[in-house]
């Protein structure tokens, strides 16, 4: 045992008042308390109890160390209660809505490296393009690109995206690469069908903002559709950047039209305003971040 815990056996005999009463507190023996409060006296060179069959009595070092003794006493069982309210506060779900296509992006991720690090964690991940109200439907987290006046929520800068268009080097090899927005009018092009104004495709450059009517062979209103389309070599599309960093790494897709901008989008990590969140949400919404930041490294280095 450590001098430490010789102390703290110290004190509860005192509060105790007798051996056996301690010892039985402390889970040992009398003859191991008895050995282990002679030892402290041994390491300190002083008499701390006289000692008679029918009581105890603190000599004048005794006395001086008991309150010291005392302290550690309730220290220790301080650091014991805060172990035991972070570990409550570690353990249980936590629910998040995010939109369809971004979270399919950090899905292994979140399953493989987060839930390793915190395994008493519950992630409940809803994915819906739909508005979710955070305190009606109880979720504790949320990924939005617009957040509005709402006073009751929190909202912390992610990254900003901007559609990025693509197409296969097979689909580039059949039918050529667009030099320019106008020429998309000549190519087949998929398009998102959430948007009431699919068929026109915005671009500036210079200040200009330049409209091109497009058609094509597919439309769907989820982004990882198109994407497989686009990577099946059936035409070009509009795609948002976070969904691309591996298929530009590594060449299956090619990023058309670099010198003409997109629009740019914010994303933003959402909670309900509260005075402080759980230990569980706090390390979820930590990691998020960080793999955004992450994320956002990568393709700031390959649109440069």
């Amino acid at each position: 045992m450590s001098e430490m815990d010789d102390l703290a056996a110290f004190a509860v005999l005192i509060e105790a008042g007798s051996f056996t009463l301690a010892a039985q507190q402390l889970g040992c023996s009398k003859g191991q308390l008895s050995k282990r409060i002679s030892l402290l006296e041994t390491r300190f060179s002083v008499v701390l109890l006289q000692r008679t069959t029918r009581r105890l009595s603190l000599t004048a070092a005794g006395a001086a160390l008991l309150p010291q003794a005392q302290a550690l006493v309730v220290q220790v069982e301080r650091a014991r209660q805060a172990l035991a309210r972070l570990k409550d506060d570690m353990a249980g779900p936590v629910r998040m809505t995010v939109p369809v296509s971004l979270g399919e992006t950090f899905f292994d991720g979140l399953l493989l490296e987060f839930s390793s690090k915190y395994p008493e964690v519950q992630i409940e991940l809803d994915l819906s393009n739909n508005y979710r109200d955070l305190s009606r439907d109880g979720f504790d987290l949320a990924v939005r690109s617009e957040v509005g006046n709402d006073e009751r929520l929190v909202a912390r800068p992610l990254l900003a995206w901007n559609e990025m268009t693509c197409a296969s080097p097979a689909y580039l090899e059949q039918y050529g690469e667009p030099l320019t927005p106008q020429s998309l009018a000549e190519h087949r092009c998929l398009l998102n069908s959430h948007y009431s104004g699919r068929e026109e495709w915005l671009y500036h450059q210079q200040h200009e903002l330049l409209r091109v009517r497009v058609s094509g062979p597919f439309a769907s209103n989820h982004y990882s559709l198109l994407k497989k389309a686009a990577l099946a070599g059936a035409g070009i599309a509009r795609l948002p950047s976070y969904l691309l960093q591996a298929e530009l790494a590594d060449g299956r897709l090619r990023w058309l039209l670099r010198d003409y901008q997109t629009r740019r989008m914010p994303m933003y990590l959402v909670h309900p305003y509260q005075g402080g969140l759980p230990k569980r949400t706090q390390v979820l919404a930590d990691y998020l971040i960080g793999w955004f930041k992450r994320s956002g490294e990568a393709l700031d280095r390959l649109q440069r």
